[in-house]
């Protein structure tokens, strides 16, 4: 494969330890580029004094591909999200978000689909406001969604699109039109018009969100593509991401007329930044998804498939309550301070569930039982056991719930 050129942002906190370990993959892979390394971000802010350079910009515009890590967006002084200033500054209206089960045996099997996000239009595009009553000079906010006929058609083209490029049999377009009417009714509108031009070929139909976020953790197989709007499809393509293990595992495109920018979806994790315990899949993904656009992804994808890995020494998965990133525990697994506090938690509430029904269970035997001796020794074993049972039984139901 000949050596193409293509923007590289490490970004801030684990990036540029995650982006170097996608380096060294590609690189023994053969998997080559004619990398130009700019800035964004914390690091752009000390290096150039903006989040985003001219020159990260104008690189951009010139190669057209951009492979990115984590940013972060300086708190205060005015910045504007740099991921949200990257979308609007080259329309990358498509922000393609593939979920698929990677590391068998976790609570969802066989999860396989890819929501697509119109990235440009919506609640994000900024319009945010708040608004002085009587002394309370924010008594008031206001937030202005804005949907287009021309930006829904093209996404809802882009995701049928997808689909028949890459097999997909059904495209699912999620709303809130029985709510709003204008906006959400607008998209649905225009996406369903849209599908008529795909019947026969791909299948499509629809459905409300709150619905779409209790179906894809109830019944996960049965979606295959889905299409939607800024708001919803940043929330779902979340939790899509839980159902196989967390950010960690998350790769995102996003995809314009002119440029191409990819990015593990996770954030900048600074508190981890250089331990040697930062999980690189999703950016190994991003870079999997940037050579299947230019060609050759598939080769990227057998080395981290199916377990990753951690850019140190030994797997590395987040904790399913705290979210830290932990050597040596499953995905969706719970690290050693959790699991402490988890014990507790359950055994405080198994205790308290097995002293209740065991004094009603004693009084129950002190009341009906004879008053011979074998009797009201038989009486008492029984109440004891049934301590014990309780205990454990609730205990580990207890478990499983706080978890």
């Amino acid at each position: 494969m000949s050596e193409r050129e293509a923007t590289l942002i490490a970004g801030d906190g684990i990036g540029p330890e995650i982006t170097q370990a996608t380096l060294s993959a590609l690189a023994a892979l053969g998997m080559t580029f004619d990398w130009d390394e700019q800035f964004g971000g914390m690091a752009a802010v000390e290096n150039a004094g903006t989040p985003l350079p001219n020159a990260t910009l104008d690189s951009i515009r010139r190669t057209r591909l951009c492979l990115k890590g984590p940013l972060t967006t300086p708190v205060g002084g005015g910045y504007r999200s740099v991921n949200v200033a990257l979308r609007q500054e080259f329309d990358l209206y498509a922000n393609v978000r593939p979920t698929k089960t990677i590391v068998p045996g976790g609570r969802y099997e066989h999860v396989d689909l890819v929501i697509i996000r119109e990235n440009t239009e919506g609640l994000y595009v900024g319009l945010d406001h708040t608004f002085k009553i009587g002394a309370d000079r924010r008594a008031m906010a206001q937030a202005m969604s804005i949907v287009t006929r021309e930006g829904s058609e093209r996404i809802a083209k882009y995701a049928f699109e997808y689909a028949k490029l890459h097999g997909r049999k059904k495209v699912t377009i999620v709303h809130k039109a029985n709510i709003l009417k204008a906006t959400s009714g607008l998209f649905l509108e225009v996406a369903k018009r849209v599908a008529e031009q795909y019947a026969g070929v791909i299948a499509s139909d629809d459905k409300i969100v709150d619905n779409t976020a209790m179906q894809l953790v109830i019944r996960p197989e049965q979606f295959d593509v889905i299409v939607t709007t800024n708001l919803f499809g940043d929330i779902l393509s979340d939790e899509a991401a839980g159902l196989i293990g967390g950010l960690g595992l998350a790769p995102g495109a996003n995809i314009g007329t002119h440029a191409a920018i990819f990015e593990p979806v996770h954030g900048s994790a600074p508190d981890i930044a250089g331990k040697g315990i930062a999980n690189p899949s999703a950016q190994m993904l991003a870079a999997a998804m940037m050579l299947d656009l230019w060609g050759g992804g598939e080769v990227l994808l057998r080395p981290i498939s199916p377990v990753p890995w951690s850019s140190g020494s030994g797997p590395s998965h987040p904790c399913a309550k705290c979210g830290e990133y932990t050597a040596g525990i499953a995905i969706g697994g719970l690290c050693a301070n959790c699991t402490r506090v988890l014990e507790r938690r359950a055994s405080r509430i198994a205790r308290l569930v097995a002293i209740g029904t065991t004094a009603v269970l004693a009084v129950y035997v002190a009341w009906t039982l004879p008053v011979e001796r074998t009797a009201r020794l038989v009486g008492a074993a029984s109440v004891l056991l049934w301590y014990v049972f309780t205990f454990l039984i609730v205990k580990r139901v207890a478990r499983e719930w706080l978890k």
